[in-house]
């Protein structure tokens, strides 16, 4: 056997969760899979327009459905309760930091993405800054965030399959093992073929499978169990007395500043993921743009409102029949990871009715993953290697690399995700601090402050991810070194947590970019136009870009010149 052998199942099943092979949601499951496969070829693509942006062809009802898809991903449908379970008043930060972001992304950046008109979230940072070197930093960043990300979603596929599947285990490896391999193997399968178009299809669709799966086992929970009548989401606040004061009172799992620093951190890591903005370069226009922003957060706070209710009744049911949820030993991780189909089995629900919930769990991380690889792909096919290594590139090459890119990624998650050993959910935690601390800054100065330049954007970037890495160093080096526990220097991970480190480094990132944009060669004026047509009110055709306007009609004269 393997050096993976000691992840046997004792080590990663929650307890309490009926880890069976199961007919009914077996073929359910296999089923949506089958539909996903389906929709990847029935939309498969062959030009670069296809592939990156969906040849900017979706509506905004489609695009708020892809966008709630592509952000509600496990760590939502299943880590959002899981985190209010364990951690209380706490888990609220991720709820009001996650939803709130979209407001931000509504307000200043959907319809001026949209007008700038580019493929990828490295292509803005290239163009806007006139900087191979600041775009090849952006795309090492997409592509650490959408890595990191991904082995999350590839580790919720798994746990919550095993539900289904059961503890298979095929060639040597582990019933986790073989079903993280399967799961990826899916996703990367439909997405080599099809690209964001088929990706934007499958994820109004699974969207609609996570939705109505997730919704449908709350009221029944609820109901069943005596919990609620008509709004669960209220009525679950007459648990709270019952749950103890871990799961009600305010700051017993973590201080109030650290609540604030992960909420702002969550904000700004949002706005700055590079898969949720790339889906603005995908509509139709900039009123489509803000409109499927609309919809997107109203599709995404369906679930946001009801996971504080499903982590109420999910506690009480493991309470009453299981053990404690507190203390020692307490509820595991592992068990509040799936908190959601656990909520559900100990309801006494049918089976069938348990697997359509791990569905939409399945259906969740699969389309988040389908977002992160197709950011991710095209950070290596159009900035690296077309932008970069080969600007005479084919569209039939740049969409040949895109899909052997979407393999590698596909590839690397799976090893990384088949031992789950590394904190994962606190990484991909991580990955909206490195997104808020390198790319937020430059989007929002780039679109909304004419005179940033190549100099304070590279000399800002390189900041912000040098602050990043300091409280990573701080916190995650220790877990891997044997002999060291707790953070290097505890008074640091106090008031920088890698958790929420974008508190103290976002502001340092704007402020560098700023100041060294004053003291630095001011934008040539064409870029200054760029950034006015970005905000201009005269409407574009479909495929138009603020720079083709710009360089056809002179663009609008900037205020200081």
């Amino acid at each position: 056997m393997s050096a993976l052998v000691p992840l046997q199942s004792s080590a990663l099943l929650p307890e309490g969760l009926n880890v069976s092979f199961k007919l009914l949601p077996a073929l359910l499951v296999l089923g949506m899979l089958g539909l996903f496969l389906a929709i990847g070829f029935a939309f498969r693509v062959a030009d670069t327009e296809g592939m990156w942006v969906a040849g900017r062809s979706i509506g905004n009802l489609e695009n708020g459905a892809a966008i709630g898809a592509n952000w509600m991903s496990a760590a939502s449908y299943l880590g959002m309760a899981a985190l209010i379970a364990i951690s209380g008043v706490y888990g609220l930060a991720f709820v009001v930091g996650w939803t709130t972001a979209f407001f931000l992304v509504l307000i200043f950046m959907a319809a001026q993405m949209r007008r700038f008109g580019k493929y990828t979230a490295p292509d803005f940072v290239g163009d806007r800054f006139n900087s191979d070197a600041a775009r090849a930093i952006a795309a090492v960043t997409t592509f650490l965030i959408g890595f990191v990300y991904a082995i999350g979603q590839a580790r919720g596929m798994a746990l919550v399959g095993l539900y289904v599947f059961g503890d298979i285990s095929l060639l040597g490896l582990t019933g986790y093992q073989s079903m993280v391999i399967f799961m990826m193997a899916i996703t990367v399968a439909y997405l080599t073929l099809s690209g964001m178009m088929g990706a934007t299809k499958n994820q109004a669709v699974q969207y609609t499978i996570l939705i109505v799966a997730f919704l449908a086992g709350l009221y029944a929970v609820g109901w069943s169990q005596g919990y609620s009548t008509i709004i669960p989401h209220l009525e679950y606040g007459q648990l709270i007395s019952e749950l103890g004061r871990e799961f009600s009172a305010p700051f017993t799992s973590g201080s109030y500043y650290l609540w604030i620093a992960t909420c702002f951190s969550l904000i700004v890591g949002t706005a700055g993921l590079p898969h949720v903005l790339v889906r603005y370069y995908t509509v139709e226009s900039e009123r489509t743009a803000r409109w499927s922003t609309v919809w997107g957060l109203f599709f995404i706070c369906l679930l946001y409102w009801s996971a504080p209710a499903y982590a109420a009744f999910g506690t009480d049911l493991y309470a009453q029949q299981i053990g404690p949820v507190y203390g020692d030993p307490g509820m595991t991780s592992a068990a509040a990871d799936v908190i959601v189909v656990l909520a559900t089995q100990l309801a006494g629900l049918p089976q069938w009715f348990v697997g359509l919930v791990a569905a939409g769990g399945i259906a969740a991380a699969i389309a988040t993953v389908a977002g992160l690889f197709i950011a991710g792909s095209s950070a290596i096919s159009h900035d690296i290697y077309t932008n970069i290594i080969n600007p005479d590139a084919t569209q039939r090459q740049q969409v040949l690399v895109g899909r052997l890119a979407i393999i590698l990624l596909g590839v690397i998650t799976t090893l990384a995700a088949l031992d789950p050993a590394a904190p994962i959910a606190a990484l991909v935690s991580y990955a909206f601090s490195l997104a808020g601390s390198v790319l937020f800054p430059m989007f929002f100065l780039g679109l909304w402050w004419e005179n940033t330049n190549r100099e304070g954007a590279i000399t800002g970037m390189l900041t912000g991810l040098t602050l990043w890495s300091i409280p990573m160093i701080n916190e995650v080096v220790p877990t891997y070194v044997g002999g060291m526990e707790g953070p290097l220097v505890p008074l640091l991970a106090q008031w920088m947590p890698a958790i929420g480190s974008a508190l103290i480094t976002t502001p340092i990132v704007f402020a560098v970019t700023i100041g060294v944009s004053l003291v630095t060669e001011e934008p040539d004026l064409e870029t200054k136009r760029l950034v006015r047509q970005c905000h201009s009110p005269e409407p574009m055709s479909q495929m138009q870009s603020a720079e083709e306007v710009a360089t056809t009609d002179g663009g609008e004269t900037p205020a200081d010149d």
